[in-house]
């Protein structure tokens, strides 16, 4: 058996139960969401250990509004990775479980590195909540986290690197004796350009997260107009620079791409490229007033990360069809029921959403002591769609369970 029928052999004979295009751009969009808040943690805590050191008092006080944003937005980065990672292990499972299997112990990790940095995150916030906000920073926490992350994101560029090179895995899993490797723990597939682009692209997010940071706190009359403008000031400049490292870096991995693959002449490519260049170019017209032009920059930071992540999604169907592996060719078994469930849930939980987020927003842009008013009514549609999502859930599980004899 040559390496494409392996590969193909290897599918979930069941199928998929909707059409993988519509699992792919799920993928990538969020994925987009996954990496935007990744960056922000990263690049956050990078820069709150530089403002501590260097920043001078506006820059101890920003350190500890990074501090305490790194411990939402990591939360809200591990609920939102889990949904990329399932559509890779749907329509990609043959090249992911392969590579998790291989490096079994370091996959394993990935998950100890994110608790760690999780908790860390938590204790550099908590350790520096209380007392003067310029006064000195304890930093030991924030390296932890920023390391655990760190080590997290090579763990997981490594396991991707690893799937995409399945002509490599009989020498990564046989050694020189002819024995087979089983334990797990060895590393493979590294791309220092690939790894590098993710890291300097957390700069250029949180860059812009600073600017928007300046611009949401802006009505408040209790934060100072000088230390917005420092922040404002100082996101732009790091997003500018942040940004065209991750530029660099993104033709140092495509330098590394096999020419073969003919990926720097594909239009998705070429789109991300011109994406950048007009995130660059409107950054470098903003410098003057930042804050004034927080929500385009932010639009345009969104447009080009997901054409970026569209690219890294056409890069590894090259990968894979250099086997003869398409996501198209994977049978084909709709469900229309479980289809529709899923898709009235993602639009029911926006809507939900929409409540607890309404009343963080106007919270944090209102003068401390100040009572907020949120429409009753946007609550009571949160709570009514809410229990009824709980009623139709419930309501099909115990019909489904009764029909298939799992139920007296």
């Amino acid at each position: 058996m040559d390496l494409a029928q392996f590969l193909n052999g290897m599918r979930d004979p069941s199928g998929v139960p909707f059409f993988p295009v519509v699992f792919q751009f799920l993928m990538v969009l969020t994925f987009t969401l996954h990496i935007v808040c990744v960056n922000v943690v990263v690049g956050g805590l990078a820069i709150s250990i530089w403002e501590a050191w260097k920043g001078g008092p506006y820059g101890r006080r920003l350190a500890r509004g990074l501090a305490k944003a790194s411990t939402i937005i990591l939360s809200v980065a591990i609920v939102l990775g889990v949904a990329p990672l399932l559509f890779v292990q749907v329509i990609y499972d043959p090249f992911w479980y392969a590579s998790n299997t291989m490096s079994a112990i370091w996959a394993m990790l990935f998950l100890v590195w994110v608790c760690t940095a999780f908790y860390a995150a938590y204790g550099f916030y908590l350790g520096n909540k209380k007392g003067d906000a310029y006064g000195e920073l304890k930093l030991f926490w924030a390296y932890v986290a920023f390391g655990a992350m760190a080590l997290a994101g090579i763990t997981i560029h490594t396991l991707t690197m690893e799937a995409l090179l399945p002509d490599m895995w009989h020498k990564w899993l046989i050694d020189g004796n002819g024995a087979l490797l089983t334990g797990g723990a060895r590393f493979h597939g590294m791309a220092l350009g690939r790894l590098l682009h993710f890291f300097m692209a957390s700069f250029a997010v949180t860059g812009v997260y600073m600017i928007l940071y300046a611009w949401y706190f802006s009505p408040r009359p209790d934060m100072e107009p000088e230390y917005l403008a420092y922040v404002a000031k100082k996101g732009v400049n790091i997003a500018l620079y942040g940004t065209l490292l991750a530029a660099a870096t993104g033709f140092w991995w495509a330098g590394e791409v096999p020419e073969s693959l003919g990926f720097l002449s594909n239009p998705v490519f070429l789109l991300s490229v011109l994406a950048a260049v007009i995130f660059i170019l409107y950054l470098a017209n903003s410098q003057n007033d930042p804050a004034n032009h927080a929500i385009p920059i932010t639009v345009l930071l969104l447009i080009t990360v997901f054409v970026m992540s569209y690219a890294r999604e056409i890069l590894r169907m090259k990968y894979v069809g250099a086997f003869d592996y398409s996501i198209f060719a994977y049978k084909l078994n709709l469900s229309w029921g479980s289809t529709l469930l899923f898709f009235a849930t993602f639009v029911l939980g926006l809507v939900v959403l929409y409540f607890p987020l309404l009343c963080a927003f106007k919270t944090g842009r209102t003068e401390p002591g100040k009572v907020v008013v949120i429409p009753e009514k946007v609550g009571s549609l949160a709570n009514i769609l809410l229990v009824g999502w709980f009623i139709v859930v419930a309501g099909l599980g115990i019909i489904i369970s009764f029909k298939n004899g799992t139920l007296p």
